[in-house]
């Protein structure tokens, strides 16, 4: 009898390092996670220390292992995803020169704010086919040029999230297409580097930085001895190529073609949508390569989603419980559904603790308190604020193609009944929820499966190893409320970033 063929994904977000074991139905067989310490150095910045990162995954894969209690060797292959943007540089040794620096990084404001008004990124969009903005590898390596040239000097090598643990199973650095394509680093259209790209935003010493690109089911390795020993998996075990998180939630929520739609409601808020032609519009925030070959992956996305409600519990709430995950929707689920139907006395929270999303930039903000309000009012005024970040977004996308007859979400709001109604009752758009609690780690599962012939291509292994395990239809008579809170929200937002 042949045995068990198992898949691991690793998924290195913007708060949690994650692993996930998958057998070749894409059924989830045991997971574990470790929460990232963030590190602000000062006020805008944000970073994290890229070993303490890969320790956190090693100790989760050993996790896993012993959960399952599986023998190593049935795993037949690994990837990896994680957050896009930001940058990790290491040296000829694959050590970190700095720490490592996150995608809801600002530092580089002020250089992606001049490229807009001296016109290099309306030169640019023609070949990056994106914006630009402070926490791509482009700015920041601006930013290093200027205030650490000593980091860009002691670096041999542009990564991302995943490439650094790829990097610690493997020993080899390679980069990888989705994620750089979605950097300002290349030509999208072309799918290679670019001389030009880089010398428009000055940055052309950096060229040198930029690894070998493979694709997402290329193979890149096998995990070492070294490796091997600080995770439990095996050596010999090959590892693919991997891919930006936001291909990797695509394809876990069986996003095949182009009538589909996704969103994840994570740290970043991302909708998306795919297509065989690339759009480039200076109103799009980003167009980059999907992890199936010749396929584009068009995204509207901000730092506007799920992290500001764990600001706001940390912060404003003041909890301490570690509790995450289904524990804290479910307290936070009982809060808002005790209030009824959704109401326009409600207060509204603008969700740009981490950027804003609109054209005039506002800050994030309370506005309409009363005495009468309390936790559960504050909590659902989050909730509703995340959902109208993420309604910005959807209207965009829509102006390029049809309404979708679902939406497909994932992320750490699919954990919450309650808000995910409340998306589909403000899109007016049905919303399906994948089945699986790690859904980035299932996409990189299923690129692990292809990687070694398993299945022929991606979508004959997202047919297999995906499925919907919930719907939610709109309530119509939800929608007018919405409507009416949508533009209060945007009326809001338009006033104070008036007078910020």
């Amino acid at each position: 009898m042949n045995k068990p063929l198992y898949f691991l994904g690793i998924d290195n977000g913007g708060t949690l390092s994650k692993a996930a074991l998958f057998d070749a139905d894409g059924v989830e067989v045991a997971s574990a996670s470790r929460r990232i310490e963030l590190i602000e150095v000062q006020p805008g910045w944000s970073e994290r220390s890229a070993t303490a990162m890969w320790l956190d995954s090693a100790s989760a894969i050993r996790e896993v292992l012993e959960r399952s209690a599986i023998d190593p060797s049935d795993i037949a292959a690994i990837a990896c995803t994680g957050h896009g943007n930001g940058l990790y540089l290491v040296d000829g040794n694959g050590i970190p020169v700095r720490n490592a620096i996150n995608s809801t990084d600002g530092r580089a404001a002020d250089i992606a704010a001049r490229w807009q008004r001296d016109g290099t990124a309306a030169k640019a969009l023609p070949l990056t086919a994106q914006c630009v903005w402070p926490a791509q590898p482009n700015a920041l390596l601006a930013w290093l040029s200027e205030h650490e040239p000593q980091a860009i000097a002691r670096a041999t090598a542009v990564l991302f999230a995943k490439d650094f643990t790829r990097l610690q199973l493997t020993g080899e650095v390679w980069a990888e297409l989705t994620d750089m394509s979605g950097s300002s680093l290349m030509n999208v259209v072309t799918g290679q580097y670019d001389d030009d790209v880089l010398a428009l935003f000055g940055i052309s010493e950096c060229k040198r930085l930029l690894p070998p690109i493979k694709k997402s089911h290329d193979l890149c390795g096998r995990v070492t001895a070294e490796a091997a020993a600080a995770t439990g998996l095996a050596v010999g075990t090959p590892v693919a190529g991997g891919m930006f998180d936001i291909d990797a939630c695509g394809l876990a929520s069986g996003i095949v073609s182009e009538e589909q739609m996704s969103l994840v409601s994570g740290t970043w808020g991302n909708n998306q949508y795919i297509s065989r032609e690339p759009l480039i519009d200076k109103d799009l925030f980003m167009t980059s390569c999907y992890s199936m070959p010749g396929w584009y992956l068009m995204l509207e996305g901000s730092p506007t989603s799920a992290s500001n409600l764990e600001w706001f519990v940390s912060q404003v709430l003041n909890e301490t419980d570690p509790a995450t995950g289904p524990s804290r929707h479910a307290r936070g689920d009982a809060l808002v559904a005790a209030l009824g139907e959704p109401s326009p006395d409600t207060p509204i929270f603008l969700p740009f603790v981490y950027g804003c999303n609109l054209p005039s930039p506002a800050p994030a903000a309370f506005v309409g308190l009363k005495a009468s309000h309390g936790r559960g009012e504050m909590l659902r005024a989050v909730y509703e604020g995340v959902v109208f970040a993420h309604f910005t977004h959807i209207k965009r996308l829509l102006e390029f193609r049809p309404p979708p007859a679902s939406i497909r979400f994932t992320g750490g709001v699919a954990r919450s009944r309650v808000w995910v109604q409340m998306f589909a009752d403000c899109f007016q758009i049905p919303i399906e929820i994948p089945a699986g609690s790690e859904l980035g780690a299932l996409g990189a599962a299923i690129a692990a499966a292809v990687a070694i012939g398993h299945y022929p291509d991606y979508p004959a292994a997202v047919n297999a190893m995906t499925r919907i395990a919930q719907r939610h239809q709109p309530d119509a008579s939800r929608g007018p409320v919405y409507q009416q809170k949508f533009s209060r929200y945007l009326a809001t937002a338009t006033a104070l970033a008036a007078i910020r």
